[in-house]
């Protein structure tokens, strides 16, 4: 994530919208209980930090992967093998998405 806007994300006077989310109710009593053990004034506090912490994953993730094919092009460019480009990706692809087929 770029740092501005990691840094308008950190502001704690930021709009809030409320919403309606339907958890199990075992979730929620064990992340009521956990949330203060972690710091935490109440458990939604938790709950944004859970879904805060997978947003800037996927972000993350998703803004690698969108430069992914500009990098490819390029090495092949310099004279990079398919094989060795190939050997590459599947080596360097994080082991949760090994089981995600390529949309390639």
């Amino acid at each position: 994530m770029k740092t501005n806007d990691l840094t308008v994300r950190l502001h704690k006077d930021r709009p809030m919208t409320m919403i309606s989310l339907r958890v199990p109710e075992d979730v929620l009593v064990d992340i009521k209980r956990i949330a203060p053990l972690l710091g935490f004034s109440g458990y939604q506090p938790l709950i944004r930090a859970y879904i805060g912490q997978g947003l800037r994953a996927d972000l993350e993730r998703l803004e690698a992967e969108s430069t992914l094919p500009a990098l490819v092009e390029n090495l092949r460019k310099h004279g990079v093998s398919d094989e060795v480009i190939a050997a590459s990706l599947a080596e360097s692809r994080p082991s949760w998405q090994a089981s995600v087929p390529d949309s390639e």
